[in-house]
């Protein structure tokens, strides 16, 4: 340790974080630099970093715009920092977060050690079996439209760390550049894509939500993952006093709640005495709504609002299954393919399958009709021919039912 420099840094911090944001991965910033260029000469370049760091000098590049397709339209933009930033960051992060996440509370969920998006989905079940009104709220552009002045006025009341702070401003100033080269100089927000965003957002929603909604709502229950929320009532009247509070709140800390995203939905399951114009919600994949269930114990069938993956997931999956390019991969075998992409659907099945599993089965099928598409193209006698294909591919599928993730759920019919 050089007690030289102004501030006291670990270089072992520094290795630290590099090790995480190795294992993240990620694209290059605007130098181009990709992580296997930064490891040739890993070494010097963390050091350059450790000590302009330590020594106070340490000015991070400005991030690069990416634009990236929202599943219902749009573009959302997301800053790229540059390798060396993206370990800086993680730097501080390292430092800050675990004098700032013993504060968040139970319900928030996203980006936080511990927590994940299938217990958001978890309570919300359960709550919305007991209230019959939910408040669906989303903030219009969290990260472009958080004050700094606000920001950190939080970030100073749980760190001291004065090397921490100052990159923590200098990284919300820093300028976003756009693909033609142009620099945005940036007054508000957070860059969404930068390793310290989702834990700067979720310290500002901690004090202009969480904190909020304990003070002046404790009896309502609520859940939070990053900018989307919920809040669980027993009448329309209250929820849409809930609404117009909700409102005023966010106004206060120079936010605004997105006019389509936010809504009020009934969410009763059986014996309804009344009609309503949302009586289901998207929420983190997952479409909840009214669905039939099975009593096990007396095996008669009951209505319950209930969740199970969403129309668009399913579509943005299998688009991503199309996008691929799987059927036109002849080079590969059966086996080849299975390595390439059992590691995704076993993530759709973990996280998708997880509540209401069945409701993936569209998704899984549409892989299959995919491997059939290969097999016609890969294999001379199989072309022109979807049933022999089909065939086929049943057949390897009684040979090897562990071949591919989702064959081991054992769906009948699943080359029809």
């Amino acid at each position: 340790m050089n007690k030289t420099k102004p501030f006291i840094i670990s270089k072992d911090l520094v290795m630290e974080a590099y090790k995480l944001v190795k294992e993240n991965a990620g694209a290059a910033g605007i130098d181009k630099q990709t992580l296997d260029d930064f490891d040739k000469d890993l070494k010097g370049n963390l050091y350059k970093l450790w000590n302009r760091m330590s020594s106070g000098s340490y000015l991070p590049p400005p991030v690069k715009a990416v634009p990236i397709p929202k599943k219902q339209g749009g573009v959302r933009i997301l800053g790229i920092p540059t390798v060396t930033d993206r370990i800086a960051q993680m730097v501080v992060k390292l430092t800050v977060e675990p004098s700032m996440e013993p504060y968040f509370l139970r319900d928030s969920y996203g980006y936080r050690p511990n927590k994940s998006a299938l217990q958001a989905i978890g309570v919300t079940r359960q709550r919305c079996w007991q209230y019959n009104w939910v408040l669906e709220f989303d903030i219009k552009g969290l990260f472009d439209n958080i004050d700094h002045e606000l920001l950190m006025k939080a970030v100073r009341g749980h760190t001291n760390d004065e090397w921490a702070i100052l990159y923590i401003e200098r990284w919300l100033k820093a300028p976003m550049q756009q693909p033609n080269g142009d620099l945005i100089a940036r007054t508000k927000g957070t860059p969404q894509g930068g390793v310290v965003s989702p834990l700067l957002s979720n310290l500002f929603l901690h004090y202009a939500y969480d904190k909020w909604m304990c003070k002046h709502h404790p009896t309502v229950p609520w859940c939070r993952y990053a900018d989307d929320g919920l809040a669980h009532l027993e009448s329309e009247k209250a929820a849409q006093q809930m609404l117009e509070s909700l409102k005023r709140r966010f106004e206060e800390c120079l936010l605004e709640l997105h006019p389509e995203k936010t809504k009020i939905v009934y969410c009763k399951d059986e014996g309804r005495k009344q009609e309503y114009c949302n009586t289901e919600f998207n929420f983190l994949g997952y479409c909840f709504r009214q669905r039939w269930n099975c009593n096990s114990k007396t095996n008669r069938l009951f209505l319950g609002f209930n969740p199970a993956v969403s129309k668009h997931a399913v579509k943005a999956m299998q688009a991503r299954t199309q996008k691929s390019g799987i059927c036109r991969r002849t080079d590969l075998e059966l086996e080849g393919i299975a390595k390439l992409f059992n590691p995704v659907l076993q993530g759709w099945i973990n996280y998708y399958g997880y509540y209401h599993g069945s409701a993936l089965y569209p998704v899984l099928r549409h892989f299959n009709r995919t491997l059939i598409s290969w097999a016609i193209r890969k294999y001379k006698q199989l072309r022109r021919s979807k049933t022999r294909a089909a065939r086929f591919l049943e057949e390897v599928y009684k040979r090897q039912p562990d071949l591919f993730a989702h064959w081991k759920m054992g769906m009948k019919g699943a080359f029809a």
